[in-house]
């Protein structure tokens, strides 16, 4: 084989190593610019407003923080039926504690996840130790919960919450420039975020050269970090244009942060990878598989938790209704983003595309006055093609 002919091989291997996060971030491009044309066309009204920008943010915020953990969960080979019920389980568990026993914010705000992280670690002992089917397990979990929700809060709803605790879903960032319009902090800190973004991914891409990894083509990774940019500018500049930064998004982005850097630069992140990759394997390298699963249903009750709360906060009442499909959404953004049915792989930024693209069809369908049938019917068209697309893939690798 020449080199010329080397070479051509190894761009083209390169490609379709990252096809499917770019073509995701492709689809969610697609899916924008499709509802901001015919939502102007059929409503004259500018769907990448402002405040429609910020409503995405607050509507789909419970999705991305349960998303991340369902990753892991995912990519450790199991399944968590359970989140919906446990979001709305917790979310009753701090309306009570707000409301009838009269418990300051930030005490509710610790406990509540403390408990969220005792009812995943209950799911997980059996599942991780017992080695009782995840399916089975968080299944009588989601029943178990939500009959849990009805009995706290005696089928009724509860509320309204104080201030601080609203702050939760409905707060935002205050300008530290004290201006008025635009949000000059808001506009700093996305400026900030897109060249960090694009630092992180030029260093990951020469430490993998030095390995020798083969890489997608340059052409491809300038595309997608000028699209990604333009659009962070632009949702930052809509943002300052508006009230700033809401506190759902700072505690969305440190949390994709965070488990970006666990999965991709931890050994912990990489040996959940390897768990879902190959059980057996993982078993005799040494690793503590029955650990590491307890732990990421641990990890993903206590993120449970916190949509609970951020929820219950938007809503502004706990209500025994809160939650129901919630586990779809989730398991749907992770699968659209690109992580695997069998486990073993998956990427943080492809959950993050997988569950905004969800958003944005939820919003724009709304928006159109589609109904909810119909909605149903296309996001699981939208699934199933996702999940078509990785046996394919798989089928040619």
């Amino acid at each position: 084989m020449t080199d010329q002919t080397a070479g051509t091989a190894e761009r083209k291997n390169g490609a379709k190593l990252n096809l499917r996060e770019n073509g995701m971030l492709m689809a969610l491009v697609a899916i924008v610019l499709f509802f901001v044309i015919v939502v102007r066309a059929l409503l004259g009204v500018d769907f990448l407003s402002a405040q429609n920008i910020t409503n995405l943010f607050l509507q789909n915020s419970y999705v991305i923080i349960m998303a991340l953990g369902m990753l892991l969960v995912i990519v450790a080979g199991h399944i968590d039926l359970s989140v919906g019920s446990v979001a709305a389980f917790t979310g009753a568990v701090s309306s009570v504690l707000v409301l009838n026993l009269g418990w300051p914010t930030l005490a509710v705000i610790p406990s509540v996840l403390v408990i969220g992280g005792l009812i995943g670690a209950a799911q997980g002992y059996w599942i991780a130790y017992w080695r009782i089917p995840s399916f089975i397990v968080t299944l009588a979990g989601m029943l178990v919960f939500r009959g849990l929700t009805l009995w706290l809060l005696g089928g009724q709803n509860l509320g309204p919450f104080p201030k601080s605790f609203q702050l939760l879903s409905t707060g935002f960032v205050p300008d530290v420039f004290a201006l008025d319009k635009p949000n000059l902090t808001a506009l700093l800190v996305v400026a900030l975020a897109a060249a960090v973004l694009i630092w992180i991914g030029w260093r990951a891409r020469k430490r993998n050269e030095a390995y020798g990894i083969t890489q997608e083509p340059d052409a491809l990774f300038w595309l997608r970090n000028l699209v990604v940019t333009a659009a962070l500018i632009f949702v930052g500049y809509k943002l300052a244009s508006f009230r700033g930064l809401p506190n759902v998004l700072v505690v969305m982005a440190l949390l994709i942060v965070l488990y970006a850097f666990f999965t991709e630069a931890t050994t912990t992140g990489r040996r959940v990878y390897a768990i879902g990759g190959n059980l057996k394997a993982a078993r005799l390298s040494g690793i503590k598989t029955e650990r590491l699963t307890f732990l990421t249903f641990v990890n993903m009750g206590v993120l449970a938790a916190l949509a609970g709360m951020i929820v219950t906060a938007r809503l502004n009442s706990a209500t025994p209704k809160a939650g129901v499909g919630f586990e779809l959404d989730v398991i749907a953004a992770v699968f659209i983003g690109g992580a695997s049915m069998s486990g073993g792989s998956g990427k943080i930024v492809g959950v993050v595309v997988g569950a905004f693209i969800m958003g944005v069809m939820n919003n724009g369908m709304s928006i159109l006055g589609i109904g909810i049938d119909y909605q149903q019917v296309i996001k699981g068209l939208v699934l199933l093609a996702a999940v078509i697309f990785d046996v394919y893939n798989k089928s040619k690798s």
